[in-house]
């Protein structure tokens, strides 16, 4: 799915008007009517609804919403707040079919304004067209908005977020936010979320063409998109058809990271893996994996010296790894001597940012994949997340890599500047060795041929789908890493089944 910025979705808009075509006023009781269509099965009938409107196009959508809502049987009460116009004329339409049933306040400046009655207060106020903070008597009412214990539900966007950019109060802080036909990037990134609450993308049948052909640097992830990539598998394929993967990982204390990881790449798609570990590993390894081949290095406790990388179809790093001084020169050698993409974890990332010359020697295409104190450990602190975002992607494109930064919305910046963000996961992934996981799921789709850019959209993806089928089972209180990998396998049957 793409993500459009704001002067795209103007031009969308006015495009479906002008080729399906259909009038703006219809358009927009379209939206409405798919608004209401989520609202009706989660809002009881009985609880009372007030609708903030402006006088803009996202005001016209509260009045078309709250006659709908009225004509339901809800008791609805609408607040408009006047512009310095008479509104957009839609918004005027709407007014004039509002019905007289329903009481509507002009907000005024002296006025004595309360929500107090309201169940749920729906945010009409202002659009995604907004270009700078609301200040004076807007302020004044999303300051009321937000001290009420209403429920608040934001219409396309809360009122006060810009959806390209950074944003400074006041801002409604919705709980649920009902968006039309795609997503905002602004909705992707952490800073935001106390604005949008859980947000949820209703179609309103915008044109899928001028969607398809429209450029963008962001992307977001689904089903459908992953499903594209798949890779089928035929009837006379072998082992050796899915690669043969390395995994240097794990050191004394830390070998659950490397049967984590291991147990991981097993479960998704690989042919043959070998795991490097340190003498101190081995009867782990051959007892908890015995899928897995055992490379046992020199040293008794840590990564001390690469093995012969030849054999090896792709390699991930870091797992479990330490940053002993011998580790450090160990990784150096292996990334001198890869001639493929990799994969960087943990702790293979942390020697990194503290020997920076070392991000020279990354092959080319290769995977990181940092949270996001590692990843600031790499370039730097940041005032903002959209900031966060221009970084990652300069990053990516200065070192020819693919940087997975982990979180909720997990973001694949692409070597070439592209940014894919995840729909899978949920906070019960919030636990020590799931990122292990992900190494060994990144590691197996790159060894089985899958481009770098795809093994991380397909691995992400399916690493988080996993955590959701875990959530189901477990909660997300009680879910642990493992629980990941046992559910990786229905991750993998929902994503091979069209």
């Amino acid at each position: 799915m793409r993500i459009l910025n704001i002067e795209q979705i103007k031009q969308l808009d006015a495009y479906t008007i002008a080729h399906e075509p259909v009038s703006s006023i219809d358009l927009m009781e379209r939206a409405s009517r798919a608004f209401v269509d989520w609202f009706t099965p989660r809002v009881d009938v009985t609880r009372k609804i007030g609708v903030i409107c402006g006088t803009g196009n996202n005001g016209g959508d509260g009045l078309a919403i709250a006659r709908l809502l009225f004509e339901w049987g809800y008791n609805v009460r609408v607040w408009i707040i006047p512009g310095t116009g008479q509104g957009s004329d839609d918004f005027r339409t709407n007014r004039e079919r509002l019905p007289t049933k329903v009481e509507v306040v002009e907000v005024g400046p002296a006025a004595e304004v309360s929500f107090d009655n309201c169940d749920v207060l729906i945010d009409a106020i202002f659009g995604s067209g907004l270009s700078r903070p609301p200040s004076g008597l807007y302020a004044d009412v999303i300051r009321l908005v937000n001290e009420s214990k209403a429920m608040r539900v934001a219409v396309d966007i809360p009122s006060g977020l810009l959806a390209d950019g950074h944003s400074v109060e006041p801002i409604v802080r919705a709980h649920y936010t009902v968006t039309f036909q795609l997503p905002k990037l602004a909705f992707l990134l952490p800073e935001t979320f106390p604005y949008t609450g859980e947000w949820v993308v209703v179609d309103i049948g915008l044109d899928r063409k001028f969607i398809k052909e429209s450029e963008t640097l962001y992307f977001y992830s689904d089903l459908n998109l992953v499903r594209k990539l798949r890779r089928s598998r035929s009837k006379f394929d072998h082992k050796g058809t899915y690669g043969h993967a390395l995994l240097i990982c794990g050191s004394y204390g830390k070998m659950g990271a490397a049967v984590l990881a291991a147990r991981a790449a097993l479960r998704s798609g690989l042919g043959l893996l070998t795991m490097h570990v340190p003498r101190c590993g081995y009867s782990i390894m051959q007892t908890s994996v015995p899928e897995a081949m055992c490379h046992v290095d020199d040293d008794e406790h840590v990564f001390s010296n690469p093995p012969q990388l030849t054999p090896y179809t792709t390699i991930g790093i870091g797992p479990g790894l330490g940053q002993d001084a011998l580790t450090k020169k160990a990784l150096a050698r292996t990334l001198e001597a890869s001639e493929k993409p990799v994969v960087l974890d943990a702790d293979a990332l942390n020697i990194l940012s503290s020997d920076r010359h070392l991000l020279n020697l990354i092959p080319a295409g290769s995977i990181l994949t940092p949270h996001p104190r590692e990843f600031q450990r790499l370039v730097g602190t940041w005032q903002n997340d959209f900031q966060r975002l221009e970084m990652q992607k300069q990053l990516a494109v200065s070192l020819r890599v693919n940087i997975v930064l982990k979180g909720a919305h997990t973001s694949v910046a692409t070597d070439k500047g592209l940014v894919y963000f995840n729909s899978t996961g949920n906070p019960g992934m919030a636990t020590g060795g799931t990122g292990d996981v992900l190494t060994g799921v990144l590691t197996a789709l790159l060894a089985q041929q899958y481009s770098p850019v795809d093994a991380a959209v397909i691995g992400v993806f399916l690493h988080g789908m996993a955590g959701d089928f875990a959530a189901k089972t477990f909660g997300m209180e009680s879910m642990t890493a493992s629980d990941l990998v046992d559910n990786l396998a229905p991750a993998f049957l929902k994503f091979s089944v069209k």
